[in-house]
């Protein structure tokens, strides 16, 4: 039987940062385990390689784009495209990506793959992305799972988004992340692409991968019935703005567990907005570095329920545990619950309303066996 408590029950215990380590009382109706990565269907050797993690203005000009996509787009069911090194090629560099049904991506160990800084390729309409504007426009993913049940992301490499490197044919050497802060400062619309988007594909699966520099969010998980991630390390600046680490919104039978998370926005965000509720989501045995902490929101208006926190350790977030909305999209969060959550050097703060400052919580300093 879950054990469900108020935010503030939570944070009192997290104060303690030494309870002991129980069995997660998991909302996940799923039985999860760890993913295997699928037998393979083609591996595709590196070309390019990054030394000191530059390429060359030769490579910049050779994507591997329609490889990986037609390796994708061949590849059966229950099947995997492992991309891998090639002695000193160890780089993978590509436009926007599309996952079919059944089939997983695989960035071996000692491989990258990077995402390509030409604006251009995730443009939706022609100059719609690289651009900060009034009116919000929007860019094509990194890559795209859409309704492509039983897709997934798995390996031990990195995928790269490249976040802070500058945009081809921009002045003055803009990177996606100085979009961000411009936005911020000129109170506009930021179009910057989002690292990996999954949409109506249910049992989605990301997997041991290291994601890192992610131009925006880096993974956002969309009306899915199953989403699991398992072992992902995310790796991005603090001072990346809006790059959340992993957004399950509108789903249900969500598991993210033994994940490393260094960005600079929510570690995790569970959302609930006009594609419907968010249910049955399980946060276990995680590990929170640089970042905004667990949050909440801010989009609630379809209802969150049913999640559980346990075995959560936050070091050095600036924020800890939050429940954050407004009045435009704010709506019903029930079902709750906080376990063994241990803090360093973090800030409290439970419930957070835009518009309305926050109060300061305290910071605790953690000696105790559970962090």
């Amino acid at each position: 039987m879950n054990k469900v408590t108020s935010p503030f029950a939570s944070l009192f215990a997290v104060g303690l940062c030494a309870l002991p380590l129980r069995a997660a009382h998991g909302q996940d109706t799923r039985t999860v385990s760890e993913p295997r990565i699928p037998p393979t269907c083609v591996a595709l050797p590196a070309r390019l390689s990054a030394p000191k993690g530059l390429l060359s203005d030769a490579a910049e000009q050779s994507p591997d784009t329609k490889r990986i996509q037609d390796a994708i787009d061949g590849c059966s069911p229950g099947k995997a495209v492992v991309l891998r090194s090639e002695g000193r090629k160890d780089v993978f560099l590509s436009g926007p990506l599309h996952l079919k049904a059944g089939v997983t991506l695989v960035v071996a160990a000692r491989t990258a793959l990077f995402a390509s800084r030409n604006p251009r390729d995730y443009d939706l309409t022609p100059g719609s992305c690289g651009v900060v504007a009034e009116k919000k426009t929007n860019c094509a993913p990194f890559i795209s799972v859409l309704k492509a049940p039983g897709a997934g992301i798995m390996g031990d490499g990195a995928i790269d988004g490249r976040g802070g490197s500058p945009l081809l044919g921009a002045p003055g050497r803009v990177t996606w992340w100085d979009l961000a802060k411009d936005a911020k400062v000129r109170d506009l619309h930021q179009s910057c692409p989002a690292l990996i988007v999954a949409r109506e594909s249910d049992n989605f699966t990301v997997y041991g991968i290291t994601l890192r520099n992610a131009a925006k969010v880096h993974v956002v998980a969309d009306k899915l019935d199953g989403f699991t991630a398992w072992g992902v390390k995310i790796k991005t600046p603090k001072t990346a703005r809006n790059t959340d680490g992993i957004n399950p919104q509108s789903s249900t039978n969500v598991t993210i567990t033994h994940c490393s998370i260094d960005t600079g926005d929510d570690n995790v965000a569970v959302k609930a907005g006009a594609n419907g509720p968010v249910s049955h989501v399980t946060i276990a045995h995680n590990h929170f570095y640089a970042g905004h902490g667990m949050s909440i929101g801010s989009e609630t208006s379809g209802g969150v329920s049913a999640v559980s926190v346990v075995d959560l350790t936050l070091d050095g977030t600036d924020h800890g545990l939050r429940i954050k909305s407004d009045p435009s999209r704010g709506g019903l969060v029930e079902h709750v619950s906080y376990e063994n959550v241990c803090m360093r050097t973090s800030e409290i703060r439970s419930f957070s309303t835009r518009g309305t400052p926050p109060s300061r919580g305290t910071r605790f300093p953690c000696t105790g066996t559970s962090c």
